[in-house]
């Protein structure tokens, strides 16, 4: 489920802020978006335990992320 998540996401992040998007797939559980190698949404626990982050949370991270 995360990776189909990750992927909608990933899509939304290039449409909305016509950046290039890596996906890279890591541990069973981990959910995690990086700008510029650091991370700027980390699921933990929760994701572990299929609770994610949603999009409007990723995206606004990476917003962040970009206009620093």
């Amino acid at each position: 489920m995360s990776r189909f998540h990750a992927a909608r996401v990933a899509e939304r992040i290039r449409r909305e802020l016509q950046t290039e998007v890596d996906m890279v797939h890591g541990k069973y559980g981990e959910f995690k978006f990086l700008v510029d190698d650091k991370v700027v949404v980390d699921g933990g626990m929760l994701a572990f335990l299929g609770k994610l982050p949603s999009s409007d949370q990723v995206l606004d991270a990476v917003k962040n992320a970009l206009n620093r």
